[in-house]
């Protein structure tokens, strides 16, 4: 453990270290927020009012379009002058969230990042292959700080060119990679075509995250690339990459920084808690920023969490694998489903490619899927590139049986030949809203 005096608190230390945190956070948005303030007033509460943890449940909820109505600087605590760095989402939907971190936050956030590399099975020694984009998004940056204040080499080559990403592999072998679980990938796929084996690198932890991937992801890279490879979570509102983290020892659930965010899990329709172990929506309050303390956050992000100490011996809270969002759940014919569920059942099909694509389609009035999908290179070449063959159509055929069954779902399903989906750099674009004159993409 990089802290295991933080990371094995017993139950009651946590506690105690928690609602320190929240009551600070909470005069201190107070005093120098004033959508916070206002927010308190209009349910007549005061800082002096929270006096335990479950007094949590009398504060605000946050939400996204609350950063968007602030814009810039309307939700920071203090003066831009003592602002050491600006970070915000890419705004593909508009103006982007903008967020700020002191110098403090700054040092807070490698620390937990330093943290994650180390519960990823990172160590000091490592050289450290950094594949999230650089620039406002948070991915690159975020793992950069906590590489540096662990004292690893990192290697900031960013996402893209890969062809120059696989050529720095062999030739710095690094032991750990972070990216995008698609564009990591990606790569593999390249190495692949280009006659290479994934197996034969230095690599042996990666840390992905950015966008839901399911196990079967998991399966894929960790068997391609002859890794281990972990979750990591994190949103540039409460923080950036590093608010939890999977153990390479169990996987099973990822340790969230107790001593920096409180998580509670809530039915986004209710608003009301859910147990321990029940699905909903996470929602985070942060515990020790400066520049931009955030109350009872909600994230959109779909969830479970559990308090039983880990076999790895961190008795953190443990998140589950984010299931989806609020905002990407597919909803046809009455049927709700995530894509990560599409693609958990994809991969478990043999002869199909990791890559694929959920259109949004009408038929007539009613709204439909139309799931395309790649053969991999060794049915392509079998079949002779006859997307025709009888041995394709039979694959469709256990695709649409496979999601029914599972998913509850009836897909159209298109198979296309290798290679000729779209890739991403970044976050891979899964879905497709093609039920308007302007589809657009999620």
């Amino acid at each position: 453990m990089y802290n295991p005096e933080i990371e094995s608190a017993s139950n009651q230390e946590m506690k105690v270290l928690q609602l320190n945190g929240l009551k600070k956070t909470v005069t201190n948005v107070y005093g120098n927020v004033e959508f916070y303030r206002q927010k308190f007033d209009e349910l007549q509460i005061k800082p002096e009012d929270i006096c335990s943890l479950e007094d949590i449940k009398k504060l605000p909820f946050t939400k996204k379009k609350d950063f968007r109505d602030q814009y810039p600087y309307g939700l920071f605590a203090i003066p831009i002058e003592e602002v050491t760095r600006i970070h915000g989402s890419s705004g593909t939907s508009g103006k982007p969230t903008i967020v700020g971190y002191s110098e403090t936050d700054l040092k807070n956030w490698g620390v937990l990042v330093a943290r994650a590399i180390v519960a990823a099975g990172g160590k000091k020694s490592d050289v450290f292959h950094n594949a999230y984009g650089y620039g406002l998004f948070t991915g690159g940056l975020g793992l950069h700080q906590g590489a540096d204040e662990l004292g690893v080499a990192t290697i900031p080559i960013s996402g893209g060119n890969t062809e120059r990403q696989i050529t720095i592999i062999n030739d710095l072998q690094p032991r750990g990679i972070c990216g995008t679980p698609s564009y990591v990938l990606s790569i593999v796929e390249k190495m692949e075509e280009l006659g290479m084996d994934p197996r034969k690198t230095n690599l042996e932890y990666g840390i992905f995250g950015a966008e839901a991937w399911s196990e079967g992801m998991r399966q894929k890279l960790e068997s391609k690339l002859d890794i281990k490879a972990v979750d990591i979570y994190g949103l540039s509102e409460i923080m950036g990459p590093g608010v939890a983290i999977e153990c390479h020892e169990v996987q099973d659930g990822l340790h969230i920084a107790d001593d920096h965010f409180f998580v509670e899990v809530i039915d986004p329709d209710t608003l009301e808690p859910v147990a321990d172990g029940e699905t909903g929506e996470l929602v985070f309050t942060s515990l020790q920023k400066e520049a931009l303390p955030i109350i009872r956050y909600r994230t959109g992000d779909i969830a479970s969490i559990t308090r039983e100490k880990c076999k790895c011996g961190r008795t953190t809270t443990r998140m589950s694998r984010v299931k989806g969002r609020t905002d990407d759940m597919i909803i046809v014919r009455g049927v709700n489903v995530f894509p990560s569920e599409i693609e958990r059942e994809l991969l478990q099909i043999d002869g199909l490619a990791p890559v694929y694509q959920i259109q949004l389609i009408r038929k007539g009035v009613m709204d439909a899927i139309e799931l395309h999908i790649e053969v991999d290179c060794t049915i392509y070449d079998q079949v002779g590139g006859d997307l025709s063959h009888e041995s394709i159509v039979l694959m469709k055929r256990k695709i649409q049986h496979q999601l029914k069954n599972a998913c509850l779902i009836s897909v159209d399903v298109v198979l296309n030949a290798p290679k000729t989906l779209p890739r991403s750099e970044g976050k891979a674009t899964r879905i497709v809203d093609r039920r308007e004159p302007t589809a657009v993409s999620m």
